[in-house]
C-alpha cells in the first residue's frame, strides 16, 4: 500500500456511494467504523446537494470489535430501513469493515425485510471507485430488471432508448444528460430511463422496455449495457459524443440503432468548427498539450485537441487501468508512448519533462499546473466545487463543443494578452511602477516579482540584467521553459552568468 497526498479515485464503495446518491428511493447501508463516514462531505460540499446522502453507517468503535459487530450492522439496517422507507436497499462494507468479515448480504437477507436487498463485495484492496460503481449499478440492473411486455409497432411509433452512466459526483453529467436526451429528441428518439441519476429502483424494472441504450460513461455503464444486451436483446452505443466529429459519429450510431434516417448533420450548429479556424493560429495551431483523466474523457480530449484543434498531443494518460488497452492504442497513433498510473507524481514527473504549452487533466493536473505555470483546463474527475457551475455547462454534444473551445482555447488567449502587456513593460501606462489604468488612475502600484518559473539549477547560474529584461519579453507561457532550457545550456557550457548572447545561443542551440 502507497501512502499519498492526493489520489484519482477513492476506494470502491464510494463508486457505491455515487450510485445511491444518484439515484431515488434507494438506500445503501454500509458497515463501517468512524472514520469512514465523510459521504456527507463528499456530495454536499464538493457537488453542493441540497440534502445529504442515502446513506447509513453503522459507526462501530474500537471497544466494539470484541463484542458482536453483526448485531451492530443488523440494528443499523432494520433501522435504516424503518426510518426511511425505501424501494430497495444496497449493504456491503468499507474497506476497514471489510477485514471484519460479518457478511452484511446474509446478516440482511436473514432480518427478512419486504423490499430487494442487493448485496454488494466490493474489494477494497484490489479495486477503486469507478469499477465500484460500476458493479454496483450492474448488480442493481442484474436483480432489479424485469422481462415487459413488447411494444406494437406502428406507423407513429418512436424509437425508445435508456440513457445509462450519469452519476453523483460525475464531471458535468447532470448538464450532459439534458443535451444529449435532447439530441435524442431532436432525432426523433425518446428516452424510457436514465439511470442511475434519477431513477428509482421501480424505473430499472423498466429498462428491458427500450430498443437500445445509449451509454454515456462506459466507466460506470458497460458492464450494465453489456447484461441487458445479452439478457434481453438490447445493442448499446459504443461513441462518447464529446466534440463535433465525435457527436456526429453518435448521431450515426443511434439512427442506426434505432433503424431511423440518419438526419442533415449541418442542421445541428455548433460554433466550435468556425471558431477553431477564425482563431489566430499562433496560440492554437501546434500548441503542445498533454492530457490526463479518467479512460473515456481523456480519449475523447485527445481526439478533439488533435482532430478539432489542431492542438499536437505529446501526452495522454489515464488513471483507470480498466481502459488502460484503449488509451495506450490511441496514444500510439498519435506517436506517444501512454502514461497509466494512479500516481500523481508520476504525472507531474511526465508533465515537467514534456513542457505542454496546455495542460487538460482533473483537479490534480490543476495543482500541479499552477506550480509549473502552465495553462489547465479540467476535463474529467477528480474535480472540485468550481467544476460543479451554477451554469449550463455541458461536455457532450454540439454546445458541449461549444463549451470546450471556451474552456481549452481561454487560457491560451489570456497568455497571449499577458504578452502583449509584458511588451509593454516599459511603457508609462503598463510598468510595474504603474496602477491599473482600467481603475481610472496610474498612481504607483506594489512591486510585483516577475513570475519566471524557476528552472533546475536555479541559483547555480546568473541571469545579468539586460537577458533577464529579454526573458520577460518571452510570452509566459512558454517563459518558463526558455528560462529552464537556458539554464541548463549554460550549465552544460560551464558558465556562472547568462549574458544576453548566452540567451541567443540557447534559443539556436534548442531551435537546431
Amino acid at each position: 500500500m502507497q501512502l499519498t497526498v492526493w489520489t484519482y479515485e477513492g476506494p470502491p464503495h464510494i463508486g457505491a456511494m455515487r450510485i445511491a446518491t444518484a439515484m431515488e428511493g434507494l438506500h445503501y447501508v454500509l458497515h463501517a467504523p468512524q472514520g469512514d463516514t465523510y459521504a456527507d462531505l463528499l456530495f454536499t460540499m464538493i457537488e453542493r446537494r441540497a440534502k445529504r446522502p442515502p446513506v447509513t453507517y453503522t459507526t462501530f468503535e474500537a471497544r466494539d470489535l470484541g463484542s458482536d459487530t453483526a448485531e451492530i450492522f443488523k440494528s443499523a439496517a432494520l433501522g435504516a430501513y424503518e426510518r426511511f422507507r425505501p424501494q430497495a436497499m444496497i449493504v456491503g462494507a468499507s474497506c476497514t469493515a471489510e477485514l471484519i468479515q460479518d457478511d452484511p448480504g446474509g446478516l440482511t437477507k436473514a432480518l427478512g425485510l419486504p423490499i430487494p436487498v442487493i448485496a454488494l463485495d466490493l474489494p477494497s484492496y484490489s479495486k477503486k471507485e469507478n469499477w465500484g460503481a460500476s458493479e454496483t449499478f450492474y448488480r442493481l440492473v442484474r436483480g432489479l430488471a424485469a422481462p415487459q411486455p413488447k411494444r406494437a409497432p406502428t406507423r407513429l411509433t418512436r424509437p425508445v432508448c435508456n440513457v445509462l452512466g450519469p452519476t453523483a459526483l460525475g464531471f458535468r453529467h447532470r448538464d450532459d444528460v439534458r443535451e444529449i436526451t435532447g439530441l435524442l429528441f431532436q432525432l426523433g428518439i425518446d428516452v424510457n430511463v436514465i439511470a442511475p441519476l434519477g431513477a428509482t429502483p421501480e424505473d430499472l424494472t423498466r429498462l428491458p422496455a427500450a430498443d437500445f441504450n445509449v451509454s454515456l460513461y462506459p466507466e460506470i455503464a458497460d458492464v450494465a449495457a453489456r447484461y441487458l444486451e445479452k439478457e434481453f436483446g438490447q445493442p448499446y452505443t459504443k461513441t462518447i459524443p464529446i466534440g463535433v466529429g465525435a457527436t456526429n459519429d453518435f448521431i450515426v450510431e443511434v439512427c442506426g440503432l434505432a433503424g431511423i434516417e440518419v438526419p442533415d448533420l449541418s442542421a445541428f450548429a455548433s460554433n466550435m468548427p468556425w471558431w477553431s479556424r477564425s482563431v489566430d493560429s499562433n496560440y492554437l495551431t501546434g500548441k503542445r498539450v498533454f492530457i490526463f483523466g479518467d479512460g473515456t474523457h481523456a480519449l475523447a480530449a485527445a481526439r478533439v485537441a488533435a482532430d478539432e484543434l489542431a492542438f499536437t498531443v505529446v501526452g495522454l494518460g489515464c488513471y483507470n487501468r480498466e481502459f488502460a488497452r484503449p488509451v495506450r492504442e490511441a496514444a500510439a497513433e498519435l506517436g506517444i508512448e501512454a502514461l497509466i498510473t494512479e500516481d500523481y507524481l508520476e504525472v507531474e514527473a511526465a508533465i515537467a519533462r514534456l513542457q505542454p504549452e496546455l495542460i487538460l487533466g482533473t483537479q490534480m493536473e490543476r495543482h500541479i499546473a499552477k506550480r509549473l505555470g502552465i495553462p489547465c483546463a479540467v476535463i474529467s474527475a477528480p474535480v472540485h466545487v468550481q467544476d460543479f457551475p451554477a451554469r449550463y455547462a455541458p461536455q457532450m454534444g454540439f454546445e458541449g463543443a461549444n463549451v470546450l473551445f471556451d474552456t481549452w482555447v481561454h487560457p491560451l488567449i489570456m497568455g497571449l494578452e499577458e504578452h502583449l502587456l509584458g511588451m509593454f513593460r516599459e511603457d508609462f501606462e503598463f510598468n510595474d511602477e504603474a496602477g491599473a489604468s482600467h481603475l481610472g488612475g496610474h498612481g504607483a502600484a506594489e512591486k510585483v516579482a516577475d513570475t519566471v518559473p524557476a528552472g533546475e539549477g536555479a541559483g547555480i547560474v546568473h541571469w545579468a540584467p539586460e537577458a533577464e529584461n529579454e526573458l520577460k519579453k518571452i510570452p509566459f507561457f512558454v517563459r518558463g521553459k526558455a528560462k529552464r532550457n537556458t539554464e541548463a545550456f549554460a550549465r552544460d557550457k560551464q558558465l556562472e552568468t547568462i549574458t544576453l548572447e548566452t540567451l541567443y545561443d540557447a534559443k539556436a542551440s534548442y531551435g537546431r
